[in-house]
C-alpha cells in the first residue's frame, strides 16, 4: 500500500491536514481507528474565541475547512469584545456537534486525491533518517514520503474518574500505546499533559426560567469569508452561577479527585482549570460562572462549560444540583480527565517538521496545545510542507508579524510549553495588524501561490482590494466646505463610516467590507505606527539587564503567566526574559518600559 502522504488521525488537526495534503496534490492516507469520529467535536460544542475566532479566520484564508463546516452548523453567532478595539475582537460560534462531524467526514470523502482507512498506526519506519513507511495494527506497511501524526489525546492515554482510572483517549474509545513508543525509538523526547471535560445533562430537566438567557448577535457574522451573511436561525445559550452549596460539594470531594491528590502525572491547561482546582486554589471565591450550552438542534443534550471535573459521580451529582435551575438535572455523561503523551515542539522545525526525523510531522495536541482551532490550524500548516516536501517543493511559512498562526508556531518551536498551550490576542505582538477582519487580504494570496486555495477565492479577495482602492480614490477627492475631508473625520473617536457616509453621500454606496476595512486602518494607524517603535526599541534592548530583585507584579498589564514565571525564573536579560515559555513579546515590551523608567 502507497501513499505521498499519510496522516494519523482524524481530529480536527489530522483533517485539515489530509485536506491541505490533498488539495496541493499529494496522493495522502488518513488514518483514523473510527471513521465515524472523523471530525469529533469531543469537548465544549464551540468553534473560535479569544485569539481563537482570529485562528478559525485564518484557517479559513488558507483553504482549509473550519470557517465553512462551523457556519454550515452553526446554531449561534457571537462577536466577542465587539465593544472594544478591533485588534481584539473575536468570532465564536455555538455548533450542533453532530452535524458538524457529519459535514467535516463528508467534506473529506470528496476530496479527490484523499482516502481515509480505518486502521491504527503503530510505527513510523525509516529509510536512511528519514520517514519511509507507516506499520499499523491490522499488519498494513504503507510506504510514504512523509507522515503527519495528529494522535490529539490518545498518545498513552489513560482516563480518571474519582478513584478510577483506565486506558482510554477518549471515554468509550482506546488508546494509542505502540505510536508514543515508536516516537520515543525514534529520538523525540515527550511529555505527559491533561485536559478535563464537563458533564452534560438532559435539557428536558432544566428549568431554565431560573437561567440567564444568553442571545446570539443580532446581525451575525460569518466565520468563512466565502459566506456574505450567516445562514441560521439562532437559538439561545445560557448562564448559571455556582454558590456556597457548590463550593461545599466540591470541596468535600477533594480528597477523591485525581488531579488534586496527585493521581495524574500530567500538566493541566492554566487557563481551564478544572473546578476542584479552582475550589482549592481560590478559596475565597465561591462563585464561578457557568455557560449552559445545546450541544445539537437534534439533541435534548446540554455542556456545562466552566464545570470540567474528574471527581467522582456522586460528587458531580451533587455539584450539578447545587446550581439554580439545575436542582432536577439529570447527567447523561460524566466529567472525566484524561492525560496523555506529548512531543516537545521546541523539537520542530518552525514548518512542524521534526529536526530529528526528516519527513516526520506532528501538529495538534500532541504538540502541547489545547483547543479544536490551534489543533487544525497547525494540521493545515503540517500537511501542507509534507505535501510540499513530498513533492520536493520549498516549504511554506509565516512569521509572527504575518499571522496569529505564526505566533502559535513560533511560541511552540521557539519557546515550548510546559502545559497545554493556548492562544490569546495578547500573544500577538502585531495585533492590531493580525486582526480577523482581514485574513483573506494578508493570507490568501499567500496561500494562491502555492496552490493551497483556488482561483475563485483568489478573485474574491482581488475585488475587495479593488473596491478599497476605488473607494480611498473616491475619499481623497472629497472635502466638505468647512475644509474636512472624511479621513480626518474618521481619526475622531465619535465619528464612524455611517455618520461621515452621512456628509459625503458619494461615499454610502461603498461595498460594506471595504467600508469597514478603511475605517479600521484609518482609526490605528497611529497605533500601529507606535507599536512598530515599541517592537523596534525590544529588539535593540535584547541584552539590557533585569535586576534580580525586580518585582514583576507592578508592572501593569503584564499577563498573570508572565507575572508567575518571570519571578520564578529570575531572567537576568531581557532577551532570557524573551525565551521564557508564556512570556509574549508584549509582555517583554510592558518588561522593557518599567525597566528604562
Amino acid at each position: 500500500m502507497r501513499a505521498q502522504v499519510v496522516v494519523i488521525g482524524g481530529g480536527h488537526a489530522g483533517c485539515e491536514a489530509a485536506l491541505a495534503s490533498a488539495r496541493l496534490g499529494a496522493d495522502t492516507l488518513l488514518l483514523t481507528m473510527n471513521p465515524d469520529q472523523i471530525g469529533h467535536v469531543s469537548c465544549n460544542p464551540a468553534v473560535g474565541g479569544v485569539g481563537k475566532g482570529q485562528l478559525v479566520r485564518e484557517i479559513d484564508a488558507l483553504g482549509g475547512m473550519m470557517g465553512q463546516a462551523a457556519d454550515a452548523n452553526a446554531m449561534q453567532y457571537r462577536m466577542l469584545n465587539s465593544s472594544k478595539g478591533a485588534a481584539v475582537r473575536s468570532p465564536r460560534a455555538q455548533i450542533d456537534r453532530w452535524a458538524y462531524q457529519n459535514w467535516v467526514k463528508a467534506r473529506l470523502e470528496r476530496e479527490e486525491r484523499l482516502r481515509c482507512c480505518q486502521d491504527l498506526a503503530v510505527a513510523v519506519e525509516l529509510r536512511d533518517g528519514v520517514v519511509a513507511g507507516v506499520r499499523t495494527f491490522f499488519g498494513r506497511h504503507i510506504r510514504c514520503r512523509a507522515a503527519v501524526v495528529c494522535s490529539g489525546t490518545f498518545a498513552r492515554a489513560k482516563l480518571h474518574l474519582g478513584g478510577r482510572e483506565w486506558p482510554g483517549g477518549r471515554n468509550g474509545e482506546p488508546p494509542a500505546r505502540q505510536l508514543s513508543e515508536s516516537l520515543s525509538a525514534l529520538g523525540l523526547e515527550l511529555f505527559r499533559l491533561r485536559t478535563d471535560t464537563c458533564p452534560r445533562i438532559d435539557g428536558r430537566t432544566v428549568d431554565f426560567s431560573k437561567l440567564v438567557v444568553e442571545p446570539g448577535d443580532e446581525k451575525p457574522q460569518p466565520f468563512s469569508f466565502l459566506n456574505d451573511r450567516a445562514r441560521t436561525e439562532q437559538v439561545p445559550c445560557y448562564s448559571a452561577w455556582t454558590n456556597d452549596r457548590t463550593f461545599e460539594a466540591v470541596k468535600n470531594a477533594l480528597d477523591r479527585s485525581p488531579a488534586i491528590i496527585g493521581k495524574i502525572e500530567g500538566q493541566p491547561p492554566r487557563y481551564c482549570p478544572n473546578i476542584e482546582t479552582k475550589v482549592a486554589r481560590f478559596p475565597e471565591k465561591r462563585t464561578h460562572h457557568l455557560f449552559i450550552e445545546p450541544e445539537g438542534r437534534d439533541s435534548c443534550e446540554m455542556y456545562l462549560n466552566g464545570f470540567s471535573t474528574s471527581i467522582p459521580p456522586d460528587a458531580q451529582e451533587e455539584m450539578v444540583h447545587s446550581v439554580s435551575g439545575l436542582e432536577k438535572a439529570r447527567i447523561v455523561r460524566y466529567g472525566y480527565a484524561v492525560e496523555y503523551d506529548a512531543v516537545r515542539p521546541t523539537q520542530l522545525r518552525d514548518t512542524l517538521e521534526s529536526k530529528r526525523v526528516g519527513g516526520l510531522f506532528t501538529a495538534g495536541q500532541v504538540n502541547g496545545t489545547s483547543g479544536y482551532e490551534e489543533a487544525a490550524a497547525q494540521g493545515l500548516m503540517a500537511g501542507a510542507n509534507a505535501a510540499l516536501l513530498a513533492s520536493g517543493r520549498p516549504p511554506f511559512r509565516l512569521s509572527r508579524g504575518e499571522a496569529y498562526l505564526g505566533v502559535l508556531i513560533d511560541d511552540l518551536t521557539a519557546r515550548g510549553t510546559d502545559e497545554p498551550y493556548r492562544l490569546f490576542t495578547s500573544r500577538a505582538e502585531f495585533r492590531l495588524l493580525l486582526r480577523q477582519d482581514n485574513a483573506d487580504l494578508r493570507l490568501t494570496g499567500k496561500a494562491r501561490e502555492i496552490g493551497l486555495v483556488g482561483q475563485d477565492r483568489m478573485e474574491r479577495v482581488l475585488r475587495l482590494e479593488g473596491a478599497i482602492t476605488a473607494v480611498r480614490g473616491v475619499m481623497e477627492a472629497l472635502h466638505a466646505a468647512d475644509g474636512d475631508r472624511p479621513g480626518q473625520l474618521l481619526l475622531r473617536p465619535e465619528e464612524n463610516w455611517g455618520t461621515v457616509a452621512a456628509r459625503f453621500p458619494e461615499l454610502a454606496a461603498a461595498p460594506p467590507r471595504a467600508a469597514e476595512q478603511i475605517e479600521i486602518e484609518i482609526k490605528y494607524a497611529g497605533y500601529v505606527e507606535r507599536q512598530r517603535r515599541q517592537i523596534a526599541r525590544l529588539e535593540r534592548n535584547r541584552r539590557l539587564a533585569v535586576p534580580a530583585d525586580f518585582d514583576y507584579g507592578a508592572i501593569s498589564g503584564l499577563s498573570r503567566e508572565a507575572k508567575e514565571k518571570l519571578s520564578l525564573i529570575r531572567p537576568e536579560t531581557l532577551d532570557q526574559a524573551l525565551s521564557i515559555p508564556g512570556v509574549s513579546p508584549a509582555d517583554a515590551a510592558l518588561l522593557l518600559v518599567k525597566l528604562r523608567r
